[in-house]
């Protein structure tokens, strides 16, 4: 009798014949002969083969594991090492400090710098010192245009960072040129 069946007699959901009808249908029936002595006798009769004894060996590569990974590992920190410890060389097809290309774009971000701050000057005329908005962004755009010339000194080869510098510089200008027109809305 199955697990369901029985709550359903439990439940009396089941007509009683129905009920009587399902226990006649449990009995328990034995073998006509016995049948162990038949499969004994099949048993006996096949050979005896004895397993082959089963070694447990770990393959060798697993023994070396651990060890190279620690080599690998040592291996890459030595390239990294080394590398962080190289001598630092212009590339062979870059021009070196004095070519006059490098003295241009040096030459660029002075000129460029001193725009900037006659510039500066210009938009902070007239304007006592205190008077003159403190904002975060224009600390953060000075600080960014000091890191910028000094990884120009860095490197006096990279166009790049000299247009970032006049992006910079730009940015800066146009955020004081607000600040200012803010200021004049705000004193009238």
């Amino acid at each position: 009798m199955t697990h369901d069946m029985k709550n359903e007699e439990d439940n009396g959901l089941l007509p009683d014949a129905l009920r009587w009808e399902l226990r006649a249908l449990r009995q328990d029936a034995e073998p006509a002969r016995d049948l162990w002595p038949s499969i004994a006798g099949r048993l006996a009769s096949t050979p005896q083969v004895k397993p082959a004894p089963v070694v447990a060996r770990r393959p060798t590569w697993r023994r070396f594991a651990p060890l190279a990974t620690a080599a690998s590992l040592a291996l890459a920190l030595a390239l990294g090492l080394a590398w962080q410890l190289r001598p630092v060389q212009a590339p062979a097809g870059l021009p070196a400090a004095n070519d006059p290309h490098t003295q241009l774009i040096a030459k660029e971000a002075d000129a460029m710098t001193l725009e900037y701050q006659a510039a500066l000057k210009i938009l902070g005329a007239g304007r006592p010192a205190q008077v003159q908005p403190a904002s975060k962004e224009l600390q953060v755009l000075d600080q960014s245009a000091a890191q910028i010339r000094t990884a120009l000194t860095r490197d006096p080869n990279a166009r790049f960072l000299l247009n970032q510098l006049q992006r910079t510089y730009t940015r800066r200008l146009e955020l004081t040129q607000r600040l200012a027109a803010h200021d004049d809305v705000l004193a009238s």
